[in-house]
Formats: C-alpha cells, sequence, structure tokens
C-alpha cells in the first residue's frame, strides 16, 4: 500500500476513533448528572480518553515522531500517572475541594505552555487571514489560561486555609480588573503585527508579547479569586472547571485536535451551567458572585448584645439527642461542610441506619451549594454508603419539614439561616434555604457559636425549638450511636 494511502487511511481511523470518544464523554458527563449512574458515567470517561489516547498516538506515529520524542512522552505519562494515582488514594474526602482546584490549574499551566510552543513552533499556517486567526487563537488561549492557573492556585489556598476566606477588597478593584483586561486586549495587537513579521528563527517581540500577556493575564486570575469571599467557593470551584475546559478547547484551535475542542467545549458548557444553576440557588447573578465581594466577615462571631436580645441559647448532649430520636418517627439530616471536616458520614449512616431499623422514616436534604464543592455533600454520603433514595434535594424536601418531628443539622450554617427569608439587611437575603425550623426539633451540631462561610449571624441557634450540641461532629455522632445500642 502507498505511503500515502496508509497515512490517510489511518488519519481517517483516527478521525473516527475521536467521534467514538466524543460520543463517550458526551455519556460520561450525563451518567455524572446522577448518583445511580455516576460510576457507569466515569467508565464512559475512562473509556473514551483511552481511545483519545490511542488514538492521538496513531496520528503521532504517522507523523514520524522519533524514538526521543516517543521516550519524553512516555515518561511523562509515567510520572503523571504515579502522581496522580498517588493523590487520589492518599487525599482525604475533606481535601477533594482543594485539589479539584489544584487539578484546574495544571489544565490552565497546560494552555499556555501550549501557547508559548505553538508560537515558537514552525508549523504555521500559511495566507495572511490564517495566520491572524491563529496567532489570536494563541493570544486568547495563553490568556485563559493563565487566568485559569493563577485563579486556581488561589482557590486552593483559600479551600486548604493557607489564604484567608475573606474577600480582597483592594480600592477601585472594577477599575483594575478593567485595565487588565483593556491591557490585554490592546497588546493583542502588536502582538498579531510581530507574529505575521517575524520570519527569523528564535523568539522575537511577539513571544516577549505573549509573556507579558501570561503575567497580566495571571494578575488578573490572582486578583479575580482573591476578592471572592470564602461563602462563594462552590461557586468559584465550578466557575474555574469551566474555565479550564475553555483553556483545553483553545490548547485544542492552537494545535488543531478536534477532540480536544470538543472536549474542553464540553466541559466549559457544563461548567458554566452548573455555576449558572448555582447562583440561581442563591438568587444571585452570576456577575455578582465574581465581582460582588460576598462574605467579608467570614467566619466572624455573632457579636454578644444582639446574641442576647434573640434568646438563650438551648444546649443537649449526645445522650440527649439520642432520646430525642428514639421519641421521633420522621427525621431529616442536613449535611454540611463540618460534617466533612469531623469525618462523620460514616457514623452518621449508621446512626441513619439504626433509626430506619425501628422504622424511623429517615431522609437526607441537600442544599445546592452545601459544602466547599458542588455536590460535596452527595460524594461524602455516597463514600458512606447511604441509599441514594434517601438523599433528597432542597426542593424535594423542604414540604415536609413542617411535618418532620426531627432535624439534625450536622456542620451546616448558612445554608439553614432563616434570615436569608425575613432580614432584608442580611447579605445573604433572598437566598433559597432548607427551612429546617419550621420542624418540631432542630439539632445543630457545631463547635461553637462562629457565623458560618459567608459571616451571616444565625438566628436559628436561638430559636425556641433549636438544641446546640457542641463539639467534633465525630465524637457528637459516637456519642448518639452508642447511647442508640446501649
Amino acid at each position: 500500500m502507498p505511503a500515502e494511502a496508509l497515512f490517510s487511511d489511518l488519519r481517517g481511523v483516527a478521525t473516527v476513533a475521536y467521534l467514538g470518544a466524543a460520543v463517550l464523554f458526551i455519556l460520561s458527563l450525563g451518567g455524572l448528572s446522577n448518583q445511580e449512574t455516576a460510576r457507569r458515567g466515569n467508565l464512559y470517561g475512562v473509556i473514551g480518553m483511552v481511545i483519545a489516547v490511542v488514538a492521538t498516538a496513531v496520528l503521532a506515529h504517522i507523523m514520524k515522531w522519533n524514538a526521543t520524542a516517543w521516550g519524553l512522552v512516555a515518561g511523562t505519562v509515567a510520572v503523571g500517572a504515579t502522581i496522580g494515582s498517588t493523590l487520589a488514594k492518599r487525599v482525604a474526602m475533606t481535601a477533594m475541594p482543594e485539589l479539584v482546584a489544584l487539578l484546574h490549574s495544571f489544565v490552565g499551566l497546560a494552555a499556555v505552555l501550549v501557547g508559548m510552543s505553538s508560537l515558537l513552533g514552525t508549523d504555521h499556517p500559511t495566507g495572511t487571514g490564517a495566520l491572524v486567526v491563529h496567532s489570536l487563537e494563541i493570544w486568547l488561549g495563553v490568556a485563559i489560561g493563565a487566568v485559569t492557573f493563577t485563579g486556581s492556585i488561589v482557590a486552593w489556598a483559600k479551600l486548604k486555609g493557607t489564604l484567608s476566606g475573606k474577600p480582597l477588597l483592594l480600592p477601585g478593584r472594577h477599575l483594575l480588573n478593567a485595565l487588565l483586561v483593556l491591557t490585554l486586549v490592546g497588546a493583542a495587537v502588536p502582538f498579531v503585527q510581530d507574529a505575521l513579521g517575524h520570519a527569523s528563527p528564535g523568539p522575537g517581540l511577539a513571544f516577549w508579547l505573549l509573556v507579558g500577556n501570561s503575567v497580566v493575564a495571571g494578575l488578573l486570575g490572582v486578583h479575580l479569586v482573591a476578592g471572592i469571599g470564602g461563602a462563594d467557593m462552590p461557586v468559584v470551584v465550578s466557575l474555574l472547571n469551566s474555565y479550564s475546559g475553555w483553556a483545553a478547547a483553545a490548547a485544542g484551535f492552537m494545535l488543531g485536535n478536534d477532540l480536544l475542542i470538543v472536549t474542553g467545549a464540553l466541559v466549559g458548557s457544563s461548567g458554566a451551567i452548573l455555576s449558572y444553576i448555582m447562583c440561581a440557588a442563591m438568587n444571585r447573578s452570576i456577575w455578582n458572585v465574581v465581582f460582588g465581594g460576598f462574605g467579608a466577615n467570614a467566619g466572624a462571631a455573632p457579636p454578644s448584645g444582639e446574641a442576647a436580645e434573640q434568646g438563650e441559647v438551648q444546649s443537649a448532649t449526645p445522650e440527649e439527642v439520642a432520646e430525642l430520636a428514639k421519641d421521633a418517627r420522621s427525621i431529616v439530616i442536613v449535611p454540611g461542610y463540618g460534617m466533612a471536616v469531623g469525618r462523620a458520614q460514616h457514623l452518621v449512616n449508621d446512626f441513619s441506619a439504626q433509626m430506619r431499623a425501628r422504622g424511623v422514616n429517615v431522609r437526607y436534604a441537600i442544599h445546592p451549594v452545601a459544602g466547599r464543592l458542588p455536590g460535596h455533600m452527595n460524594v461524602l454520603l455516597a463514600e458512606a454508603g447511604v441509599p441514594y433514595d434517601i438523599v433528597l434535594e432542597m426542593d424535594e424536601i423542604n414540604g415536609d419539614l413542617p411535618e418532620t418531628d426531627l432535624v439534625l443539622v450536622i456542620g451546616a450554617n448558612d445554608i439553614v439561616n432563616p434570615g436569608a427569608e425575613t432580614d432584608t439587611s442580611s447579605a445573604i437575603y433572598g437566598m433559597p434555604v432548607l427551612q429546617v425550623w419550621k420542624s418540631k426539633h432542630v439539632v445543630v451540631f457545631k463547635r461553637g457559636m462562629s457565623a458560618g462561610y459567608a459571616g451571616v449571624e444565625n438566628p436559628l441557634f436561638f430559636h425556641n425549638n433549636t438544641l446546640m450540641c457542641f463539639g467534633d461532629a465525630k465524637a457528637s455522632m459516637e456519642g448518639i450511636v452508642a447511647a442508640l445500642r446501649g
């Protein structure tokens, strides 16, 4: 068979493989939208990625890569696979949000490096129009990648606790953001002009402009995420997921890889849709999240004078909570980040299993922004083995709360704050919340009386039907489970 015919056949096979991988990625996203099909969705994604890698290797082979290139690729894949598998085995579920943010940064950095490589390479399109488009792809890809990279690093530091959850509200911050964006747009003109006229080998003005582009975009990413309060971090993680998708799509344009373009667009659009859904769940716009500086007083304790005006705090021991549970016929459990920090999900599942064995109707109520990551609580409960059919979303269970005997709020705060419905001066006013105060009894598990991540005082703690069970969530649940068994 002539070499040209073999080349054409192999390229056709790779194209079909790319199409099949893209379909599998779509099926993967569909599967991941539901807990019961998440495993199948993950499997589709893995198969699609294997097909994509093999197809790319075939294309690389017909482009006559040498042994050195193959050795570098194989070594890089081996190192990356080792690091990834080690992290997957060792990282705690409580550290999953910051790990996801860190992984997003790698996608952004990859887009920056691909842009630099594309500019310095020799494989450029011919014709002025095509070269202008290619140069703009590089410029935009590096800008998106740099914003994603530095923004994800800041998000990782905030979620890890290395940086404060309070937003950085610099004077004239919106003007600063606008100036950075205008700088990126304005510098694109001399970049394209030099890229069109640069014929000598080695880096020229265009390269150094691209370096400046990555620095300015990186500063923009730092400032954007640093200015977002801790209460909005679940939305920020979702937004960064969207950014990483668009960065991957931009890299696909630079490399001329159709599958990378499709995959990046899928991730970017799904992340944007999820961010919109989460903002709608908080009754806020996406622009308000990105530029609003919400959560400026994150973690602040309520003033003692205001607490006294609202009433007395009533506390309960784990043994007393167990007695309440024995008398209940219906129980709703509201998990929050405190449950993740205390690693109490397995004990919570033991408690619910015991109560269900007694004939009690036990269900879990999940708020869209509970935790530090979209779906954070769902992942924790699935890890503990909680049946999917008793895990309900806020809209599904809010109407049943007035007929509920007992609600256990484990490490949640802002998502059960009645002030969101009644206090017009509250920073979270208008945000839909779980109306746990309408139930017969509420028990809130907390270490102390500090405010939630939004920095907003919670009147729920002072309600007549609310009991505070102070201490570590895991220790408290251990006491309750032991009392029930005794």
